[in-house]
């Protein structure tokens, strides 16, 4: 098993909230990791359908049979079952008496703010971070780790990659998506999920897509937002400053794992990945999400922006933490060279003072600064969150 950098945070919200519930995308360990902390918890899966009847059909008889404290794994199957819930926790008074699961947001959170609001601490579990799957040996085949991803199954299980999220895509993907939408054609579903896949890191564009797979955007915006709610990719918004600049209202589409996205975009192996043109987007994506994946982490909620404006200024990454902004570049290259200090430039001279720090992550071994600004190695991900973590 691998060492979750939540667990601490897992552990110490189970001693102040009656109830901790931890979303995630499928597979993500949330299942492991839980069970792992509170080993003396019983636990329920709701997938299983006797036991979802049961609890569908009787949840008061469900509950009254559960003395003690209690793993729910997918609690969204039975969303009921949390109106019975609440009434256990007040008079109980119990700090970690339901650690409750879910793979769908929307859901979870409609069910939380009807019946658990106040009760229950929140955490996000993502896929393995790179800090946490290259403890103690880092990756030094970068094509290797974006064709493989950051599910830990895939690691645990010694999977071939493309098989797994093959069958992952099939098992639990459209499944689940099916599930909250009436999807008529899944082949059009399929192509939907390939082209958002073409679209990472680029400014989000609704008419190319609907004209691409055939649909409207009325129903792009859906899917979109279905995807999300499941876990499986993300949008990051424009960060907006009054810098009297005409800046882009467009957001960046990215997905949770990098690997899923590489074989949506069907690359089969990690050496047809080098030599693949989504290479820099990939590598893109996936440093982006170790930043998103930084803050669920520590029980943060996302404060990741990018900057661009009319004129092509752009800016990969920009921290908001209100009275400063960092500003991050993002580059495939294992060399840096000039043309890489451009937008960091630009961008500090347009945001002034409150541009504190400026970084470049790239895809090279070494670490160092120059012109007050730290370059780091994509291994070296400890040290830079080590860095931006202690403000």
């Amino acid at each position: 098993m691998f060492s979750r950098t939540i667990k601490p945070y897992l552990l110490r919200l189970s001693t102040q909230y009656p109830i901790v519930t931890m979303t995630g995308p499928r597979q993500s360990g949330k299942t492991t990791l839980c069970q792992a902390t509170f080993p003396d918890h019983e636990y329920i899966n709701l997938e299983a359908l006797s036991v979802r009847e049961f609890a569908n059909l009787d949840p008061q008889g469900f509950l009254s049979r559960i003395k003690a404290g209690v793993i729910l794994d997918e609690i969204q199957r039975t969303p009921n079952l949390a109106s019975y819930i609440q009434p256990i926790v007040d008079s109980e008074k119990k700090p970690g008496r339901f650690i409750l699961t879910g793979s769908q947001q929307l859901e979870i959170s409609q069910t939380i703010n009807q019946s658990l609001a106040g009760r229950t601490a929140l955490l996000k579990l993502l896929p393995l971070s790179y800090p946490e799957l290259y403890a103690k040996h880092p990756a030094n085949n970068i094509g290797e780790l974006l064709y493989a991803g950051f599910y830990p199954r895939i690691f645990d299980q010694h999977l071939n990659p493309s098989e797994a999220l093959s069958f992952y895509l099939s098992t639990y993907v459209e499944r689940d998506i099916r599930s909250l939408i009436h999807v008529k054609d899944l082949s059009t579903f399929e192509r939907f999920l390939k082209i958002c896949a073409t679209q990472i890191g680029q400014l989000l564009n609704y008419t190319t897509i609907a004209n691409d797979c055939g649909i409207d955007q009325k129903t792009v915006k859906s899917w979109l937002s279905v995807l999300e709610a499941s876990f499986i990719l993300y949008q990051v918004q424009p960060h907006y400053q009054h810098f009297r600049k005409r800046l882009t209202k467009s957001t960046k589409l990215y997905f949770y794992d990098v690997g899923l996205a590489a074989y949506l975009l069907g690359i089969s192996n990690s050496a047809h990945l080098l030599t693949n043109p989504a290479k820099g987007f990939l590598f893109e994506n996936f440093i982006v999400t170790e930043f998103i994946k930084n803050r669920f982490n520590h029980v943060k909620d996302s404060n990741i922006y990018f900057y661009r404006d009319h004129a092509g200024n752009e800016v990969d990454i920009i921290l908001d933490y209100g009275d400063e902004l960092y500003s991050i570049e993002i580059k495939s290259s294992e060399t840096i060279n000039t043309e890489f200090f451009k937008g960091l430039h630009f961008y500090q001279n347009l945001a002034g003072t409150k541009n504190t720090r400026r970084f470049i992550v790239y895809a090279g071994t070494e670490s160092y600064e120059t012109n007050q600004i730290k370059i780091f190695s994509y291994q070296h991900f400890n040290q830079l969150f080590a860095e931006i973590n202690e403000r």
